[in-house]
């Protein structure tokens, strides 16, 4: 088996390109995806290889083409529709949440919509508190809808196809501050399942629960600390809805202590609903009190410096993590 080396970006692609010559059903449609390649030139050389009925180029107007993805996904295709940020998601939440996620249960089960929706997530770039922010918590809250936040390659690679299987609608995040990211990929890489957390470094004094960029980061911080003797358990969510307690209990009951490294703001987020899930179901294996490291609760700042004294990073992972397992240093 051999392996290639490609950067996130590429994965995204190919997982596009693959599902598109795998299914006709399958379309791209989006803020220039076709002619432009995609705000993040995902999507690059997709138009001259399936044409402007698969590759299609939308007006600006978020709430209109998630409402074309939702009746084209009624009437039996399998379209995957890109907004450029999560923030622009909020301009069309009232079809996500009040008609996708919704309709199969409002219609007593006659009507799936088998939508997926790809879409920029999370700051780092100065991008300022309009493209910045990490929406993903928010969506996690709606029932009917599946929260997708490939972090590796493998997973931009192989989560796109069971997410155009799913007979509901998936939402898939797609951390800016990865597309860039460069690593290797087997020949033969394709679908991965979409249920489970992946425990992405094995350790036995902490439980590190993160997601996106911000595992990337985690591990850093797990390798650093390695070297002064703690080990810790850096466990990536993969998906935010719905989530794997089991993995998540398991890890808690070998290390008795838990850190969740989350880039959304802290009141109301992700974060504080897998702490209650904890304290709920493992109070009795934690030897002490789950801790958290979120996003600063402000606008995403566009001053570099600002920017990165908002968002957890590895030094800030480390000395939290640190303070958990040597809590009188």
């Amino acid at each position: 088996m051999n392996n290639r080396l490609l950067t996130y970006r590429d994965a995204v692609r190919e997982a596009l390109r693959e599902a598109m010559q795998r299914d006709e059903r399958v379309f791209l449609m989006g803020e220039d995806v076709g002619a432009y390649g995609g705000c993040f030139a995902v999507s690059r050389g997709l138009l001259a290889e399936f044409g402007p009925e698969r590759v299609r180029d939308t007006p600006l107007a978020e709430s209109a083409l998630i409402g074309a993805g939702i009746g084209a996904a009624l009437g039996g295709l399998r379209p995957v529709v890109e907004l450029m940020t999560c923030n622009f998601s909020l301009l069309a939440a009232d079809q996500l949440i009040n008609t996708a996620a919704s309709l199969l249960h409002m219609s007593g089960g006659q009507f799936n919509v088998p939508l997926v929706v790809r879409m920029a997530t999370g700051g780092g770039h100065q991008l300022a508190a309009q493209h910045s922010h990490s929406l993903e918590g928010w969506y996690a809250h709606i029932p009917g809808l599946t929260i997708l936040t490939p972090a590796t390659l493998e997973d931009a690679r192989g989560m796109l196809w069971p997410a155009l299987m799913s007979p509901d609608p998936v939402l898939i995040f797609e951390h800016l501050a990865l597309y860039n990211m460069n690593g290797h990929l087997p020949d033969d890489a394709g679908p991965v399942e979409i249920s489970q957390a992946r425990i992405r470094r094995p350790g036995r004094d902490l439980s590190l629960l993160t997601y996106g960029a911000s595992l990337w980061k985690s591990l850093d911080a797990a390798n650093q600390l390695a070297t002064e003797g703690i080990e810790i358990e850096v466990i990536d969510l993969r998906t935010l809805r719905p989530l794997d307690d089991a993995t998540l209990i398991e890890s808690v009951s070998r290390t008795h202590r838990v850190l969740i490294v989350d880039e959304g703001w802290r009141s109301g987020g992700i974060s504080a609903e897998i702490s209650a899930r904890l304290m709920e179901s493992s109070f009795y294996q934690l030897d002490h009190p789950v801790q958290r490291l979120c996003a600063a609760e402000v606008p995403m700042p566009y001053a570099k410096h600002l920017e990165q004294a908002a968002l957890p990073q590895t030094a800030t992972i480390a000395a939290a993590a640190r303070h958990l397992v040597q809590p009188h240093e």
